[in-house]
């Protein structure tokens, strides 16, 4: 067993993740020598071309540093509830893992907290940054809090906000947030550990923004709304799972676009939404409701991600496709 000598705590903590995104909150409990007594992350699962089996970003970074490692293919199981129990956890920490049964969450002293990329009780779900930025917001950030019943709703332990600018994709913020949360993940262990923290239970209104699952139909561009509406849902979805159009028939994912002042372009009465503008070498424009939407890089189906001059060089616009398909 791990030697507690070495350890600046004496709380035992099993750590749950899966993605990238969990990576850096386990490194900066490894970073200040917390006692992880494991990780539990998803199954390896086939993968790429070849379909060979792929292990999980955290299982990777759990292997490299030898800390013991659970991946149960059912959460419920006799097993790996016995396994857990045999941990005596006192603390368990959720970053982008599946959701728990109860006699988990339940298992710890202290109990289980989660760190949730929104500021709670806004965007609960399974999407809260790209609904987000979607919706517009200037600001969102991370939050930890302890598990109950409802997805989402347990008390807040720490929050940090951050700002979205005007430009920034959902992988940029990601990304942001993964360090973010990562130090709130620490603060709140420390806060846990000194026994000296306070609990905010979270507030209910018909204002408060959900953040479901993202769906193909989500990510349809619908020309008929607003250019800052588009720019909102192509960089919300930028660069998973992407917002796309039908032109000619074929799927164009949209993965960057940049609004145009309609002073210096100004609509004309021909014009419908859905329509393309080019000089066939720089530019690529289309007709929102209110204004012209400039797309900056794109994937046509079957095609790599490029930016549109490149897209130019190799896509021949003539009358019959100088239009999106629109919903």
């Amino acid at each position: 067993m791990n030697n507690l000598s070495v350890y600046k705590s004496k709380l035992r903590i099993v750590f749950m993740g899966t993605p990238e995104f969990a990576v850096p909150s386990l490194k900066i409990l490894i970073e200040n020598n917390y006692n992880v007594v494991a990780v539990v992350t998803a199954p390896d699962k086939p993968a790429g071309r070849g379909m060979l089996m792929h292990e999980s970003a955290v299982k990777k970074f759990a292997r490299e540093n030898n800390i013991y490692l659970l991946q149960p293919e059912k959460l419920k199981s006799f097993e790996f509830t016995e396994q857990l129990l045999e941990l005596k956890p006192d603390l368990q920490i959720v970053v982008a893992f599946r959701m728990l049964p109860e006699v988990i969450w339940k298992m710890p002293l202290i109990g289980t907290f989660n760190l949730h990329a929104s500021l709670l009780p806004q965007y609960r779900g399974a999407a809260p940054i790209n609904w987000a930025i979607i919706n517009g917001e200037k600001e969102t950030g991370a939050t930890t809090f302890f598990l109950e019943h409802e997805i989402d709703t347990g008390k807040i332990i720490l929050q940090e906000k951050v700002k979205i600018t005007e430009e920034e994709t959902a992988g940029e913020l990601h990304d942001e947030l993964m360090h973010v949360g990562a130090e709130l993940v620490l603060k709140t262990v420390q806060l846990i550990d000194e026994g000296n923290y306070s609990l905010t239970p979270q507030t209910f209104s018909a204002e408060i923004k959900s953040a479901p699952k993202l769906f193909t139909e989500t990510c349809r561009i619908n020309w008929n709304n607003s250019v800052q509406q588009i720019h909102n849902l192509i960089r919300g979805l930028s660069p998973y799972p992407a917002a796309f159009t039908k032109l000619n028939g074929k799927t164009v994912k949209i993965f960057r676009s940049q609004k145009i002042s309609i002073d210096n372009y100004p609509l004309s009465i021909n014009n419908s939404p859905g329509n393309i503008s080019t000089d066939g070498k720089s530019f690529l424009r289309i007709q929102c409701a209110d204004g012209l939407l400039e797309i900056l890089e794109l994937q046509l189906e079957g095609k790599k991600k490029i930016k549109t001059e490149e897209f130019l060089r190799g896509f021949r616009f003539d009358e019959k496709n100088m239009k999106c398909e629109n919903i």
